[in-house]
């Protein structure tokens, strides 16, 4: 008898993925509660990032093309913004000037280093408008007469009511002293102003080198003056050195520290004037 062998009796159960012809077994769906919907799937939010950076393009491309042409187009004075108009037609600086009070103009040192200031044109305003920085003062009229023998009815009280000066003179300080008061709130706090022969002897007798000889003293031209110590010191002497000038008051050469004279910082003179009729020790 020949023999066999025995069968085996294991046998490997195929897979799902081996049976192609099972049926899928669907899932049940969740159970909600009795009433509520079942939700909406939340739109897909769109994302801004390239929409900003488009607006940061387009930012850009305008300050280019228009904002940066416009600023230089002011620094070469080339920008008119507006209709054009008849250039003929329009107020001249000093007559835009002319309207507006002191009270308005800000109470800050208003000249600069290069000498273009609004001071200038508040001083050509107070000129050409029908009134004067001092009032009863005619500064276009020039005192005739002799160093310390000027008379009286030839010279311009200030605001102090004592203290007098050359017409001309006078009216400048007058335009500074009304910028003094916007920007500090006081007049100029002044000394001495003209000075008669007799006066001059008198203040040589007691300073002695101090004092010009009589009769050579722009004292007694009245086209020099004497500010209080207060102006002499701290933001009111710097102010002063920065903005006399542009109303024609400075210290001579000789009175300013490391000069040819004796240091006089209260010592200021009216230099057209001095130049043109007074003792010029330049």
């Amino acid at each position: 008898m020949g023999s066999h062998r025995a069968e085996s009796t294991t046998r490997v159960r195929p897979s799902r993925a081996d049976s192609p012809s099972a049926p899928a077994v669907p899932r049940p769906a969740p159970s909600l509660p009795a009433g509520r919907l079942p939700a909406r799937p939340e739109p897909r939010r769109r994302r801004s990032t390239t929409a900003l950076g488009r607006v940061g393009v387009l930012a850009a491309l305008v300050g280019v093309t228009v904002i940066v042409p416009v600023a230089e187009g002011m620094a070469d004075g080339d920008i008119v913004v507006g209709p054009l108009h008849d250039q003929a037609g329009l107020p001249s600086t000093v007559t835009a000037l002319t309207a507006l009070p002191l009270s308005d103009l800000p109470p800050t040192p208003l000249v600069a280093t290069d000498g273009s200031s609004r001071l200038r044109a508040l001083a050509d305003v107070s000129r050409d408008a029908e009134r004067s920085a001092l009032p009863g003062c005619d500064g276009s009229v020039r005192a005739e007469g002799e160093n310390g023998l000027l008379a009286t009815e030839d010279l311009c009280t200030l605001w102090d009511g004592r203290t007098q000066m050359r017409a001309d003179a006078a009216v400048a300080l007058a335009e500074l002293n009304e910028v003094h008061v916007a920007r500090f709130g006081t007049d100029l706090c002044v000394v001495s102003g003209y000075r008669t022969l007799a006066q001059q002897r008198s203040v040589k007798a007691q300073k002695g080198g101090l004092a010009a000889t009589p009769g050579k003293s722009n004292h007694g031209w009245g086209l020099a003056m004497d500010f209080c110590s207060i102006e002499t010191s701290g933001a009111r002497w710097q102010w002063l050195n920065d903005n006399g000038p542009t109303f024609g008051w400075e210290q001579p050469n000789w009175a300013v520290r490391g000069g040819s004279g004796p240091y006089e910082p209260w010592h200021w003179e009216y230099t057209k004037g001095v130049k043109a009729d007074g003792e010029y020790y330049g």
